[in-house]
């Protein structure tokens, strides 16, 4: 009677737990931002490593991890990288004129001279060129890592143009000192560091989005 009582706590405590963890996930979805306005605090290397890993353990087809994650923990360097980025951008393949008041965006502001708006780490996302499922590996990193950051309390944003970035001979020159494989490709971008100002509120989402059949 005494082991069934006990494990019958045990369940009941698994369950609050699980309830409790679910609870906090879907917080935390809700909670996270695109953040481009960065303070000048750099972000604890511990704190780096989990993201890291957080973003190791994304879904990746077939469980082959392929990509590979290459994280740029110098300020100098992320702003050498962010400045080629926004270089690289073909303003005539935007669709729409704008992206947020708050936090703009170099499609809001011709201005902004980093497309890594002074967030003093970036971590790069290379994946496979000719595999079918490279791109969804690499942004599937890329999401487990931004929600890493928020559990963390660091703020975060998703930026493209990685292909066009290290197409160019200082990309193809990092990509052979930090000893990427000649058959990848930087898919995508995560910034990560401290958020400067107010922290954005959530928006209201766009209906019609979404749709169950059964």
């Amino acid at each position: 009677m005494r082991k069934r009582f006990a494990f019958l706590i045990f369940a009941s405590e698994y369950s609050l737990l699980t309830v409790l963890l679910t609870m906090n996930f879907f917080k935390l979805v809700k909670y996270r931002r695109s953040i481009r306005k960065y303070d000048d605090q750099q972000i604890p290397r511990e704190e780096l490593e989990k993201i890291l890993e957080a973003g190791s353990f994304a879904p990746n087809a077939g469980g082959g991890q392929r990509s590979m994650l290459v994280a740029v923990h110098n300020r100098e360097e992320v702003e050498r990288l962010g400045k080629l980025n926004v270089a690289m951008l073909r303003r005539d393949n935007l669709i729409g004129g704008h992206v947020s008041a708050e936090q703009p965006s170099i499609i809001d502001d011709p201005t902004i001279k980093s497309g890594f708006y002074g967030a003093p780490t970036v971590v790069v996302v290379f994946a496979q060129s000719r595999f079918l499922y490279s791109i969804p590996d690499a942004f599937c990193c890329a999401e487990n890592m931004v929600l890493a950051a928020t559990e963390l309390g660091i703020s975060s944003c998703i930026v493209a143009r990685g292909e066009e970035t290290f197409a160019t001979e200082y990309g193809r020159q990092k990509m052979a000192e930090w000893g990427v494989p000649e058959n990848y490709e930087a898919r995508c971008f995560v910034l990560l560091g401290y958020c400067c100002g107010e922290y954005p509120q959530e928006k209201p989402r766009k209906e019609k989005r979404m749709l169950i059949v059964e």
